[in-house]
């Protein structure tokens, strides 16, 4: 029987912008490794499974999709060699092809003739399985930008004026010009000097007189000679950017120092290769002390996520969210049928079902007999794990850092994630699972002379804690790899940090009641107290405005402890406080908590910060911080902000902002604005509409007001009455006990490289009472030994309220 639709209108070969999702099902994590396959819609190209949930047929009758291109895949049985296989030199090649790993087979269907086995040859066919065949998927994509750097050129490169041209020693160019060493040499591209570089991972030797050249003359750029190719690539690195860059006109500037790159063999590693190296060797322990391999987990709760190229970051924070009811309570519904989507793989909503899904159904945790190791780690049966692609494309799709395939901070990425999730949709009777991480902070301040006080409240869904960096002696190792000394720190209780968090201080501030210039106490406590508490211990120094970790031990028991010691009595009968008309005439700033914590651990005095945060829009840390450098020598830097009464238009938009009327969101949301930017803009203009959305396009990175009630239906907001009437987030019941349920933990000395992983108390049913769980990356196991040391040196608690 022949199909009528092989030559459709709508049958056209993907061009190189659309997305081809044929490795995995948009609504599941079901893939062309499945025994039915994966149907790729020849219309749209959606990938749908097959099988009980078929996807793939949902699809082709909602939206009259008919025919699809069935591919299966299958391992190929590889005969293994007596000798092992050669070591890949160069991670950025992909050494072994699809085709040579796999076996592919594909088939023609078509829904509405019901036709199996459609002839490929005829009609429009040919040209769109081609197309579908050959296009990229979202995972690999991923994999070839994770073993990749976008280096681009620097204004030094493109304007280097070189120094008169001479002729350098012969082949191995001598040796450093401070030292004798003869390898890790850096040549100054401006004057011909060599200098070593500085000893790091994979590097062998090195003291760092390339940077020393640097200081003394100001030459910006040197390449290293051990890396030049003869295809005309090599490590160049602009020490004043303090970044790798690129030299489009390396060839001649080599030549002038009488280099002829045609003639030079790499000898060296790359500092590509060498951060690959590094963070393949970022192993947490998976054996017990006693040489015994961690016993792998499989089943409900306990399926891994792969590594898509430094992305454990993202996986270690997910899979504690997703250890929480209130998480697997929003997202997994495995009986309902998928969300209402058009584009499934652009749906936060989808995705995150599909994740609860892969992550609670237990269908996917099952040993893999195909799985393949690094160098540097044990062959054992774990599973393939979850490769969440599409979830990472949505969660940092338009941030700077969360778009890239760079390693990240997991904390930043926790803060970044929960204000996606609030402000998505949420259709009753589901809720935001946010709200569970929310709670009160209330601060009270109290002149020094006049005694008054002034009471105020900040809802948020984390604390950001200071650990003391009490340094013990020095102490020096020994070992041969090891000629450093290194710090070491006195451990500090997590009481001891929550007691400093919620210490007074004084602060400086001129009362705007009797006129003292004595200051302020400032103290902040809990007004109420959330479900699950994340907590960040800031452990990262910036030295050199670079983050350094330091590993200072913060203890946490596994005994439940009392939050409410902290909790704030309110205003007292016996307390002055401020009359409202001060508050009028002296408006208080609220700087962001998470911003003015970040800067604040860089070492920048508060005061300082607030100005900034102010001046730059109160959202940005980045944006502050280049504010102050280029405000540190203002004569008023250290001087208290200080706000006058709101002006005529302020008080406008302060009126307008109280009277926002949801039909001109919806009437903004038709003409593609989201929800929380139309709210601010027609808070900024008074609720003019042609203003609002002047002030959207004048204000394209601004993402938005997303936090207030404006944006939630009254009837199904978490923090709305029955009647109507708005209630604090979090808890006031005391005694409000707590005990540690997750952590998130960092090896490695920089936010931005190292690994993350994931610690989770889980019951083990097998077992029948509860134990701690490794989740990393795919790795599921059981964690044994060393979890009280990585409770110690944690980056993010999670506790959950008893």
């Amino acid at each position: 029987m022949a199909c009528k639709h092989i030559n459709a209108a709508e049958l056209q070969p993907p061009n190189a912008t659309q997305s081809v999702y044929k490795e995995d099902c948009t609504q599941c994590f079901d893939s062309i490794d499945n025994p039915d396959g994966l149907n790729v819609c020849l219309f749209c190209f959606n990938g749908g499974c097959l099988g009980d949930r078929n996807h793939a047929l949902l699809h082709s009758e909602k939206y009259q999709h008919p025919l699809a291109l069935n591919i299966q895949r299958s391992r190929k049985k590889v005969k293994r060699d007596s000798e092992p296989p050669q070591k890949i030199s160069k991670l950025a090649i992909a050494a072994e092809t699809e085709a040579d790993r796999y076996d592919i087979k594909t088939q023609v269907r078509c829904y509405e003739c019901g036709v199996r086995d459609i002839d490929p040859s005829s009609g429009k066919l040919p040209a769109v399985i081609d197309g579908v065949l050959k296009a990229n998927t979202f995972a690999t994509q991923a994999e070839v930008k994770a073993w990749e750097q976008e280096i681009t050129p620097c204004e030094h490169t493109l304007c280097l004026i070189q120094d008169e041209a001479r002729q350098i020693d012969s082949q191995d160019l001598g040796h450093c010009s401070m030292c004798e060493l003869k390898e890790n040499l850096w040549l100054c591209l401006q004057c011909g000097n060599l200098g070593c570089g500085r000893s790091q991972f994979g590097v062998g030797l090195g003291n760092g007189h390339g940077l020393k050249h640097t200081e003394l003359t100001n030459h910006a750029v040197a390449v290293k000679l051990g890396s030049i190719t003869p295809e005309g690539t090599a490590d160049v690195y602009c020490y004043a950017c303090n970044d790798e860059v690129t030299d489009i006109e390396l060839v001649h500037h080599l030549a002038h120092w009488g280099i002829n790159i045609a003639e030079r063999q790499k000898t060296e590693k790359s500092l590509t290769e060498m951060q690959i190296e590094q963070n393949l060797r970022w192993e947490f322990s998976m054996t017990t002390e006693d040489g015994k391999e961690l016993k792998p987990l499989f089943g409900s709760g306990f399926t891994g996520l792969k590594n898509l190229g430094n992305s454990c970051y993202l996986a270690s924070v997910l899979q504690c969210l997703f250890s929480f009811p209130v998480f697997r309570d929003r997202y997994y519904h495995p009986n309902d049928p998928p969300p209402d989507s058009r584009t499934p793989a652009e749906d936060l909503e989808t995705q995150l079902r599909k994740l609860a899904d892969g992550l609670q159904s237990g269908r996917y945790s099952r040993p893999d007999s195909d799985v393949i190791v690094s160098e540097y780690s044990p062959e054992v049966p774990h599973q393939k794990g979850l490769a969440p692609s599409m979830l990472k494309h949505l969660i940092g799709r338009g941030h700077e850092e969360f778009s890239t395939m760079r390693q990240q901070d997991a904390f930043e990425l926790l803060l970044h994630l929960l204000k996606l999730i609030t402000r998505s949709s949420h259709t009753a009777p589901l809720q935001d699972p946010v709200q569970a991480f929310r709670f009160v902070l209330e601060q009270r301040i109290q002149c020094l002379n006049c005694k008054k006080v002034r009471y105020r409240t900040d809802e948020q869904d984390n604390i950001s804690i200071p650990v003391s960096a009490n340094r013990k002696l020095r102490v020096v190792n020994e070992g041969p790899d090891e000629e450093k000394q290194k710090d070491e720190y006195e451990p500090v209780t997590l009481e001891e940090c929550l007691d400093i968090f919620t210490a007074s201080e004084v602060v400086e501030l001129t009362c705007s009641s009797c006129g003292s210039k004595d200051g302020f106490t400032k103290r902040s406590l809990f007004k109420t107290f959330p479900t699950v508490l994340a907590v960040n211990a800031r452990r990262f120094l910036h030295i050199n405005w670079v983050p350094t970790k330091v590993d200072v031990p913060v203890v946490v028991g596994d005994v439940p402890f009392d939050m409410g010691i902290y909790k704030s009595e309110g205003p007292q009968d016996s307390e002055e406080l401020f009359p409202d008309d001060a508050e009028a005439v002296a408006p208080q700033f609220v700087p962001n908590a998470g911003a003015i914590n970040q800067l604040e651990a860089m070492g920048f005095p508060r005061v300082r910060c607030e100005k900034a945060l102010h001046a730059t829009g109160n959202s940005d840390a980045d944006a502050a911080m280049t504010w102050l450098f280029s405000h540190m020598e203002d004569p008023d830097i250290d001087e208290p902000l200080k706000l006058s009464s709101a002006p005529a238009s302020s008080q406008a938009a302060a009126v307008g902002a109280a009277t926002v009327n949801p039909e001109s969101i919806d009437m903004m949301g038709q003409m593609g604005i989201s929800a929380p930017q139309a709210l601010k803009a027609l808070k900024e203009t008074g609720g003019d509409i042609e203003r609002a959305v002047d002030w959207v396009f004048s204000h394209p990175e601004d993402p938005g007001d997303f936090g207030e009630d404006e944006l939630a239906d009254p009837g199904n907001s978490p923090s709305t009455t029955a009647q109507g009437q708005n209630s604090l987030a979090g808890s006031d019941d005391t005694p409000a006990k707590y005990r540690l349920s997750s952590i998130v933990c960092h090896k490695g000395g920089s936010i931005h490289a190292g690994h993350y992983v994931a610690f989770i108390r889980k019951e083990i049913l097998e077992e029948g009472r509860e134990a701690w769980v490794l989740f990393n990356d795919e790795k599921v196991v059981k964690a044994e030994g060393d979890v009280e040391e990585m409770k110690k040196f944690a980056y993010v608690y999670f506790f959950s309220r008893l």
